[in-house]
């Protein structure tokens, strides 16, 4: 396998569940060096019946090597120093005084190692009013805002499909630290990287936020129609839904034209943005009327040589297998141990040179305990002298 861009770094992890683990997989994926460090013993964790074999476990964790260590046992808390010595980055996510009580804090890692670099992901951040409070990703999308511009008006608020706090706080932690491995490359030092549940939430909520902060107004709920916009939304046809999106007066003028109405954009009503968005309701309905009256394929077909954006709304079965995501590469096989050949979900980038062919199956707990040691300079008779005194 050609070498990857982030091979020269070795990065200590300390995370779990999924938002320090997003932020973990960014660096296996690419290259790095990731060591997976875990209590010893069946400890319950992320791995559902102690089962590496999970599918979400095998997705998060791929591309990783794991050793078990005993960080609150006086040798093992030892032994970690010694590893972030010859490290890069610790990432961890755990809550904000747990590390300050393993003596694993910013402060005390760059005392053993001045370029280390701890990237901590939280539910809240590491100060503040909510910084002892427990945080999980429904709390913030509900803190954050999301929950009340998701659903229909008048059915209450609603979650968004998917971790959409966790993942984007991993997301934001690595490029944080991505960010502070190139600013070491100047100053020679590390730094303390820190992002949450919250403030990516927040960041997340873009457009909508800004509508309040510059204009005070406060978005509501809308459903599939697009907050400001009409017409935007999902359409019935004679054997499903559509969704279009016909957002400017060029493309409303295309998108009436290829439902054989063009003189839908002659009425007073639907003539601008505005109106358009002040009556939404009757030119949806017209819309609809329309589009119901033939199936899916047909619009899909019709629209697309009109310029009109549009798509099928499909289950994952469906998107996995659809052409263009297939065409991106987006199901990545791999080899497991025990289950054969089994796919995860792929990178997002794709990069004309640095582009990993060999995905390698998340590992069990202290799998390559004697291996990864042995890099770190650890004899295996000091392995084993620590696994017997329950330090690893």
């Amino acid at each position: 396998m050609p070498k990857l861009p982030l091979s020269r770094f070795t990065v200590l992890d300390l995370t779990r569940v999924r938002s320090g683990p997003a932020a973990v997989r960014q660096f296996a994926d690419w290259g790095a060096n990731v060591i997976k460090i875990e209590e010893p013993g069946d400890v319950p964790d992320d791995k559902p019946g102690g089962s590496s074999q999970f599918a979400d476990y095998q997705n998060t964790h791929r591309n990783k090597r794991s050793v078990t260590l005993n960080l609150k046992h006086p040798e093992g808390k030892a032994l970690f120093m010694e590893m972030v010595k010859q490290a890069d980055v610790v990432i961890e996510n755990y809550r904000p005084n747990v590390k300050f009580k393993l003596g694993i804090d910013y402060e005390s890692l760059r005392k053993v190692n001045p370029r280390i670099i701890l990237a901590s992901v939280s539910g809240f951040g590491q100060d503040g009013p909510y910084v002892d409070r427990p945080g999980l990703d429904q709390i913030a999308q509900g803190l954050g805002g999301i929950m009340s511009v998701t659903g229909e008006p008048g059915r209450g608020p609603m979650r968004a499909g998917i971790p959409v706090a966790d993942l984007t706080s991993g997301l934001f932690c690595a490029i944080g630290t991505l960010v502070a491995l190139l600013e070491r490359e100047e100053s020679g030092e590390g730094q303390w990287v820190q992002s949450s549940l919250l403030q990516a939430q927040v960041w997340m909520m873009d457009f909508q936020i800004m509508r309040w902060l510059m204009n005070k107004e406060i978005p509501g709920q809308t459903g599939n129609n697009h907050p400001t916009t009409a017409a935007t939304g999902v359409y019935p046809t004679s054997d499903g839904f559509i969704n279009l999106a016909a957002m400017g007066t060029e493309m409303f003028v295309r998108l009436v034209k290829a439902l054989g109405r063009p003189e839908i954009a002659e009425d007073a009503r639907f003539k601008d943005i505005k109106t358009r968005g002040q009556h939404r309701p009757a030119l949806n309905e017209l819309i609809a009327e329309c589009t119901k009256e033939k199936p899916s394929a047909y619009w899909i077909d019709v629209f697309n040589k009109e310029g009109v954006p549009c798509g099928y709304i499909k289950n994952v079965k469906e998107t996995m297998e659809d052409p263009q995501v297939v065409h991106l590469g987006m199901a990545k096989k791999l080899q497991h141990p025990k289950l054969g050949e089994i796919s995860v979900v792929n990178q997002a980038v794709i990069m004309s040179r640095s582009k990993r062919d060999v995905f390698t199956a998340a590992p069990d707990r202290g799998e390559h305990n004697h291996e990864v040691y042995a890099e770190f300079g650890i004899s295996a008779e000091r392995v084993n002298a620590l696994a017997k005194a329950g330090a690893i």
